[in-house]
Order: C-alpha cells, then structure tokens, then sequence
C-alpha cells in the first residue's frame, strides 16, 4: 500500500496548485523556490495513491516544462516508478540557486522502503529555466540522479527467513521444506487471455474460481499470481503434466515455513500463506499485498515475532534490457524462533492413534511434572478444529474426580459408606446409572467403590454434603475453571453455579452445565498425579504460575484422591488398562448424554495417567468410556513407553 510521509502532506496542503510561477528574473530565488516547491509537491503527488481527497489528477499539470508538456512529463514519470511496488516518496526541497548562470533547485527523495527501517534517501538536482516565468527541464535524473533515458526503477522485496517452531528437546517442528508454488505468469500470457487461463488454473487444481480470476486480472503484467502451493513431494501428476496445456500457468519451486506433515498439530500450529486483504487492511504498516505470513494458528499469533523483517532492493533498470544496476538494499532480518513443548514423537503417536476414528476426536498428553503439552491433536473428523485444547463439551463421569475431591473435603473418606442406588430422582428429574452398571455393586458400597464402578446415584444421593461453591472449588484445585492466557488457544472448562438442584445434581456427574476440553482433563488427571494443580504449558516464556485461586491440594488429598483413581483400574470401569507395562496407573472413565437434532447421543471420554504422563482422549459420539475411549487411551499409553 502506497504511504505519503507528513512532510508530504504539508507541501500538498501549503503549495499545491502553484505552477512554475510568474515573475521571471525579476523574483530571484523567490521565483525558483516557489517553482521548485510546486515540483516537489506534484512529483510527490502524482506517485501517491488516489485518496478521495481533492488532489488534481494530473499534479504534475501544475509545473511549467521547458521543452515537453506535462502529458508527457506524466506518462515517463509514471514509467519510472511503476516498479516501486507502489512506495510513496515524500520529495522536499533542500536548496535553490536563481541567481546562478544556469539555475538550478535541489531535490530531496525520501522512500519508506522498508517498513520501520532506514528509509533510501537521496538528492537529485533540477535545472531551472528563467523566461516567461520559471519552468522545470524534464529529465529521469530529477527523479534518481543516475538515471539515463529509458531507465526505470524496479523494487524486489525480500522475504525474511522465517522462525522456526521447535518442540521438545529443541526438535524442528516448523522450518522451511521444499514447496512447488503453481500460478500464472503475467509476463507469459496476455491481459485478454489471462482469465481464461486463470480459470482453467483454478479447476486443474480444485480452488474457486471467481476470486483467483478476479487476482490474476488485478494483477501487473509482471506479476506470478499463485493459485495454490504443494509440498515439494505432493503435487499431483495430472497438475504436473496439465498446467502444461494452460498458457502462462507456470510451477516455482521454493521453500516454505512447514511441519513434517500437513497434519501434523495442523489445527494448533496453523499455517503460512499469503496475507489477505483484511489482514493488509487491518495493519498496512505490517503488510503488503503480496506478503507472506501467519494466517492462522501460532503462525498467525506470533507472525510478528515469527516472521522477521522483509528486506527491499531497488534497482535502475535498462530499457534495453541491460545489467541492473542496484541503487539500494535493504537486507531482510530472519525472525525469531518459537519454542514449545509438543513431542514430534507423540504428537505424531497421538495422530496416527486417531487415525481411524470417525467421529471427531482429541487426545491430549502432559508431562504432571511441569504441566507441559507433548501432544494436543485432533481426529479428522473435527474438520479442523482445535478440539483438543478448545473443546466445549460436558466431561460426563471422568469430573467425578472433582466430585471426589469436593467429597473428601466435605469430610467423606474413600471408605465412607454410600448409597448406590439404582435410580435417584430429583425434583421430578430422574437420574440412573449407565446401562451395563455392575448389579454387585448397587447398594451400600464405600465411596471409592462408587468412584470404581462410576455410580451415578450414590454421588447425586451425597449432594448434600457438597455446598455451593464446593464443586468449583475442587475443579480450581486441579486446574479446571480458571481462565488465563497461556500463549495459545485453551479453554480450562467451567463448573457455574446451578441454576437448580436438579442442575446441581447433574453438576455432580459431569453433566448439566460443567464443560471442559480434552486438555482441561488431562490437566484434571495430571493434577491427581503429581498432587499438586498443575498449569498447562505450550509455548516457552509464557507464564504459567498457578491461579491464585487454587486451593492447594493437602498431601491426605492428593493420596487419597490417587488411590481411588487406582482402584479404577483394578476393580472398576477402566479395567483394561490394568496389564499395561510400566508402572501404576490411575484413571478414570466418563459418557456424556448430548442432542443431536433430537437424537441423545453420548461422548466418550477416558483419563489416566502413569509415570510422568497423563492423557485424556475425547471421541464425540461413542459408545462408553471404557468401550470407545479406553482402547484409544491404551494404544496410545502402550506405544508411548
């Protein structure tokens, strides 16, 4: 986008509109310098951007030539500076000497090149001519003080090296790989034909047509407008072979930001491409048409840190098609990198582990010992959303961990007797316990029985001890609840106040209005493992202390908590977890009732941890916890040893 500089505007306001002014000899360097101001004011007016403002059409009308007419003087200018990608300069005059033999005014040129860089300045000397007032000899050296007849100015910008994103260990998750960019060359294909071309582009390589025609129309005649960019080993034979067919089509090859795969965390780490207009308009000083950048994702969060400094070179440039020559360079600076925590390993683990579910689907791994994510990915089936770290969905019976803790605190033990009952009702609202719920244990069990075998009814039956507050309370302590920036896209999940006792009942359970993400329960079950609230923790330097409003977890707490999850695995729903190798593990099970147009479906969702590694995995519709979840969870802890 074309910028004029303050001083620029000040001589539009002050002195537009002045001609070469009368007065001949008579008025000295007076005369000069008004002729020379109205020059510089209509040079820096004819290359800037039309505005809507009052601004003549044709500035450089204003300035009396010697020798040619301002028709002309227009049409060479404007060739001159066609190339300067669209850079405004701002042109002040340094100095006037009227009274020499041959007078003569000097110009100085100042290009903002290079966004928030050093900008290319210059002077340039004009020769004055003094007759029936002043008047101005057209020459290219007016506008760069080495320029020849017929040279033009051409600006090539440089694109900065990219940061790299880095996982564990330092380990290259994001770097620059081998692309094959396919387009149309505007210098290969004429004005009227490149529509065709550009639709025929579009349906070889399955983009919409309409606004990739509408680019290549809009574009120079010099211009490579992209339709679409392959990794270096993806692009499809018939695209190889058929771009041949379309005149101008042409493939580049190139390098580009980009994970191993195209999946890899594709919905967390986002992706690299041309800057849209939205984005160019939003932040012109950040962005050009043309530009690459982050456009979604980390890339886009931390495009600015990410993508460094574009550099610029301006050259003179032969009408012959000569040797340039270069008259300016502005060196790009790389951008920085970023650091995470994602395990290449388990990331990529996680995602193959997902690979053959249907429904949309999550996993999410973190370290209990520094809360930091190894894994956050997302099954096909979420179209691409970020399921995993920005999910929304009732957790259903793996929140009996917080239920648990809120118990304990309510002064339960783990051997406290409940009532397991095989139907609850409250206020009308009748609650029972999944369909294949154990019969040996309905009746009076202890309350890690109860947590064992998940029993619905025995929790909502001790909602009494649980006041209000209590439940939110327990779900902080573990790190569910409590929003705050922590770098990336997370929702911690929410436990509100119950509108109603039925509400809270169903609270109880996973249900009614608590919501959580995959990784807000797999920071529940971390929490559990470490005996401590943990914070999870993505993108190195951001802080990541624990909310001031966590109750802290008392030792008795977190080992009583550990062993109830323990005998989830022993004796209750998450039994097939229990001939894993390694050490203990702990877990638990949940299925969530939603609607889907009318239809009650359920969520499948299972938690655990062992060693220094909690999961949670999320599949939308399932058929149970321990049916559809379990078996995910297992290949995934087996495989990650």
């Amino acid at each position: 986008m074309r910028r004029s500089s303050v001083a620029t505007s000040f001589l539009l306001v002050s002195a537009l509109g002045l001609t070469a002014c009368s007065g001949g000899g008579s008025d000295g360097d007076d005369g000069a310098r008004k002729a020379a101001e109205g020059l510089a004011t209509a040079l820096a007016a004819a290359a800037a951007p039309a505005d809507g403002a009052s601004t003549p059409s044709d500035p450089l009308a204003a300035v009396t030539w010697t020798g040619t007419d301002p028709a002309t003087v227009a049409k060479e200018y404007a060739a001159v500076i066609d190339g300067m990608d669209g850079i405004a300069p701002s042109v002040e005059v340094a100095e006037v000497d009227g009274e020499a033999d041959k007078p003569t005014a000097t110009l100085t040129w100042t290009w903002p090149v290079v966004a928030g860089g050093d900008p290319w300045t210059y002077d340039t000397t004009v020769a004055l001519a003094d007759g029936d007032g002043w008047a101005v000899a057209w020459a290219p050296s007016i506008v760069e003080p080495s320029l020849a007849d017929g040279e033009t100015l051409d600006a090539t910008t440089l694109l900065a090296e990219r940061g790299e994103i880095t996982g564990a260990g330092g380990e290259k998750l994001v770097t620059e790989r081998p692309v094959v960019r396919i387009g149309i060359d505007r210098t290969k294909v004429t004005a009227a034909a490149a529509p065709a071309s550009a639709r025929a582009l579009a349906e070889l390589v399955d983009i919409e047509g309409a606004p990739f025609v509408k680019a290549v129309k809009a574009a120079g005649d010099k211009a490579f407008v992209e339709a679409i960019t392959y990794r270096a080993n993806d692009v499809p034979a018939a695209v190889r072979t058929g771009i041949d067919g379309i005149a101008g089509a042409r493939q580049v090859t190139g390098e580009q930001a980009l994970a191993p795969t195209r999946d890899f965390a594709a919905p967390i780490l986002g992706r690299v491409g041309p800057v849209t207009a939205e984005m160019v308009e939003k932040d012109p000083d950040a962005y050009r048409p043309g530009d690459v950048a982050g456009v979604s994702g980390l890339q886009a969060r931390y495009d600015e840190q990410l993508r460094g400094t574009t550099g610029r070179s301006v050259h003179a440039v032969p009408a012959d098609g000569g040797e340039e020559r270069e008259l300016f360079l502005a060196e790009p600076a790389a951008g920085k990198p970023l650091a995470l925590t994602l395990d290449r390993r388990l990331q990529t683990l996680a995602e193959r582990v997902l690979g053959g579910v249907t429904p949309a689907s999550a996993l999410v791994a973190i370290r209990p010992s520094d809360g930091s994510i190894l894994a956050a990915a997302n099954g096909s089936g979420t179209g691409g959303q970020n399921y995993a770290t920005f999910g929304q969905f009732a957790p259903g019976s793996t929140f009996k961990s917080v239920t648990s803790l809120a118990l304990l605190r309510a002064g339960l033990t783990p051997q406290t007797q409940v009532q397991c009952t095989p139907t609850v009702t409250v206020n009308g609202k009748r609650f029972k316990n999944y369909s294949d719920y154990p019969s040996s244990a309905i009746g009076t069990i202890p309350l890690e029985e109860a947590i064992a075998q998940s029993c619905n009814t025995a929790l909502i039956g001790a909602r009494a001890k649980v006041k209000d507050g209590d439940l939110a309370d327990a779900a902080a302590s573990l790190g569910l609840g409590i929003d705050h920036d922590l770098g990336f896209p997370a929702y911690f999940g929410e436990v509100p106040p119950p509108a109603s006792e039925t509400e809270g009942a169903a609270d109880l359970i996973g249900q009614g209005k608590v919501l959580a993400s995959p990784m807000a329960m797999a920071t529940v079950i971390a929490s559990v493992q470490a005996g401590t609230t943990v914070v999870p923790h993505l993108v190195d330097g951001v802080d990541v202390s624990v909310p001031s409003e966590a109750e802290p977890l008392s030792a008795a707490e977190a080992r009583q908590l550990k062993a109830m999850l323990r005998r989830v695995v022993t004796n209750g729903s998450g039994r097939g977890l229990a001939d894993l190798p390694g050490g203990p593990v702990i877990a638990k099970t949940g299925t969530a009732e939603y609607a889907d147009g009318g239809t009650i479906r359920t969520h499948a969702w299972m938690i655990a941890a062992q060693g220094d590694l909690a999961v949670a995995v999320f599949v939308q519709t399932g058929e149970s916890g321990s049916r559809t979840a379990g078996p995910l969870l297992e290949e995934f802890l087996r495989a990650a040893r």
